[in-house]
């Protein structure tokens, strides 16, 4: 993008400077306009933004074994899915898990025994290629349990190669260490359908068998999982308890395995209710309609192919590829859309805003859910991820929906400032015993279930996290809540215990520390703590990280090696995360904010949008990675516009405001334990 403005050297620092002319306000104002206009192009009649959610190649692959499964294997459907696996092949013969990243052996192992499924030849260029990676990478005996778990549906593997999940789970009691709802809610959703699997062990034959024997490194391995190093340890302990379970298997009878499946089945009929399918994600959709079939439900039954409609809702056909999304975000894509307008300066009362506003409204949940197991006394009023997905109401959509909300001149006050009442008080009341908040659950931090052997998802548990706490403070900051309040000092100090050394946070949900840091700082400014020394050696550590082209960028790498903290080419998104924070705690004429300033107006496309090719969402933290479509145009837009009015010392719109009244304080003690 062309630019007018001028830069100048401040003589104090020696760095250049964005001087405040016309023309570069105007070139600000520009990209903002642009940007509001394309956010604008982007939203549906109903009211919604949803962009594109987009992970790596092991939907498809398990797509196509998946479509084998319920005898909806269309030729067609089938060809366009392996084409988009077989375009997404690397140069060593592997497939990776986020862009950019390296071959990793389940999603090789994976697309290669989809393509064989699809009808690739062993002997065909690629396919030797993917079998060489595999072997390199282990072998199939080093794939992680889930996907040694399809293998063993149809055969291609032995039973005793899976770990155990038995549907007894189901009959542990609440007050046990493990149990169902000791475990994550997307967890829970996954696990209860292949414990019903797990019962009865199925292996579906498939029209033409699938052999994958020429993936092992050494085809005499029987077991789940290798013993650990100490012999007195919990991944042990567990380890002798799966091969108990598995000589439990061997025993006709078992007392209480029909009670225990009729408990799961019940549990999964209740919860395929009010949702778009069971939580309304990927690999749990799938997974019920696998333990559907395996209870004698055919494809065709309305329970069944309504589950399998819902599915297929996911799938994005592109010309000759197919491709399918892990779950859709239209209230997550709203409510940060609705807050990048209003900070850009979208009139309250445009329509646009009010229709988003109607929707949202139309869509807070104000049933039950799983989350009231472990938190009783507290009444609904959370907001889902998608569409609908009652059970599973999370914090961070719902402390966003509320800041979207905060600055719409909705007609109806009585109805908005009711629905953000009920919504603050779901927020106190999810407040874990540690101060701060995890995503789903409420205390779901048992962290010794981390090392049974169907745990290697890395995502066994829902504990607090920086970000998301973050949010939640700066959600309440918004509405009038000052840091002396005792719910903001529990988080406050929750934060605090969290900062890393070098003054950075951990990003649970998004890559990675640059997402974290930029959260908690923008938390922190709106109840006034960015002055703190922590605040300040977090902005020190932005700085040390940002690129010399004045962007921010960071690789998942770092998820796996913290020497690549921060470090990793610039992305928009990033790069406005990176600004937000500095924008918080920072003066608003720091170097590196005018560097990170002119790194988005130069990469701003002329219809309004930016570019990025990297994953910059995270699943589950060193197993699964996204890339929200969306996150590359309204980021941005916010971090601009932000600048853009610290510079005109505007003053926030409040639109209501839910300050701490003395039912609030009760409901943030109610079952924190």
């Amino acid at each position: 993008m062309a630019s007018s403005t001028r830069i100048g050297v401040e003589a104090a620092t020696g760095q250049p400077q964005i001087a405040a002319t016309r023309s570069f306000t105007d070139e600000l104002t520009e990209a903002i306009g642009r940007g509001v206009k394309h956010l604008l192009s982007l939203q549906a009649s109903k009211g919604y933004w949803l962009g594109e959610l987009e992970a790596d190649t092991t939907l498809e692959s398990d797509y196509i074994f998946y479509l084998h499964i319920v005898d909806k294997a269309d030729p067609q459907r089938v060809s366009k899915l392996a084409n988009y696996i077989r375009q997404r092949q690397l140069p060593d013969g592997g497939w990776n898990i986020y862009f950019s990243g390296p071959s990793e052996l389940n999603a090789t192992v994976k697309a290669y025994f989809a393509l064989k499924l699809a009808g690739d030849r062993p002997d065909q260029a690629h396919m030797v290629r993917a079998r060489a990676r595999v072997l390199q990478l282990g072998g199939l005996e080093a794939t992680n349990s889930y996907t040694r778990f399809y293998l063993a549906l149809v055969g291609a593997v032995v039973w005793e190669m899976v770990p155990a999940i038995p549907p007894e789970l189901m009959l542990l009691p609440s007050w046990f260490a493990i149990n169902i709802y000791e475990m994550s809610s997307w967890t829970r959703g996954i696990v209860i359908p292949l414990a019903i699997l797990y019962a009865h062990k199925p292996e579906w034959k498939l029209r033409e068998p699938v052999c994958v024997d020429e993936l092992f490194r050494d085809s005499r391995v029987r077991a789940a999982c290798a013993w650990g190093d100490h012999f007195f340890s919990w991944r042990n302990f567990f380890l002798a308890l799966d091969r108990a379970l598995k000589l439990y298997e061997r025993v006709p009878w078992k007392p209480l395995r029909q009670r225990a499946l009729r408990q799961a089945q019940r549990w999964l009929l209740e919860h395929l209710e009010r949702s778009d399918g069971l939580g309304a994600i990927y690999p749990a959709m799938m997974n019920a309609v696998f333990a559907l079939v395996a209870l004698g439900y055919s494809p065709d039954d309305p329970l069944t192919a309504r589950e399998i409609d819902q599915l297929a809702r996911y799938e994005i056909e592109d010309g000759e590829t197919l491709r399918l999304q892990p779950c859709i975000s239209p209230v997550w894509d709203t409510a940060i859309a609705m807050v990048a307008l209003e900070e850009a300066g979208l009139a309250a009362d445009h329509p646009a805003l009010i229709r988003a506003a109607e929707w949202l409204l139309e869509n807070q949940v104000l049933g039950s859910g799983d989350w009231q197991v472990k938190n009783r006394k507290a009444r609904p009023g959370g907001w889902v991820f998608e569409f609908r997905n009652d059970f599973y109401p999370d914090v961070d959509d719902t402390a966003f929906v509320l800041m979207a909300l905060q600055r719409v001149d909705y007609p109806d006050r009585r109805r908005l400032t009711a629905a953000a009442r009920c919504g603050v008080d779901w927020l106190l009341s999810m407040q874990n015993r540690d101060g701060g908040w995890g995503a789903f659950d409420h205390n779901n931090d048992r962290r010794l279930l981390t090392e049974i052997p169907f745990a290697d998802h890395n995502a066994m548990i829902d504990p607090s996290s920086a970000d998301v706490t973050a949010r939640v403070l700066e959600c309440l900051g918004r509405n009038g809540w000052s840091a002396t309040h005792p719910v903001l000092k529990r988080g406050v100090a929750y934060l605090t215990r969290e900062q890393c050394p070098d003054g950075s946070w951990y990003g649970r949900w998004g890559v990675n520390y640059v997402y974290g840091t930029s959260g908690v700082l923008r938390a922190l400014e709106t109840i006034a703590l960015s002055a703190r020394d922590y605040c300040q050696r977090a902005v020190a550590w932005l700085r040390a990280v940002q690129n010399d082209d004045g962007g921010f960028g960071e690789s998942i790498a770092s998820y796996y090696d913290p020497k690549l903290k921060g470090r990793g080419a610039s992305t928009p998104s990033q790069t406005a995360w990176g600004l937000i924070g500095l924008l918080a705690a920072a003066d608003r004429d720091d170097p590196a904010v005018t560097q990170a300033v002119r790194h988005l107006l130069e990469q701003q496309n002329p219809d309004g949008s930016w570019d990025e090719q990297q994953f910059t969402g995270t699943g589950f933290p060193g197993v699964f990675y996204l890339k929200y479509h969306l996150y590359r145009n309204y980021f941005p837009l916010y971090a601009l516009s932000r600048y853009r009015n610290l510079l005109q010392e505007t003053k926030e719109f409040h639109a209501f405001e839910i300050r701490p009244e003395k039912e609030h304080l009760r409901g943030a003690t109610r079952g924190n334990g």
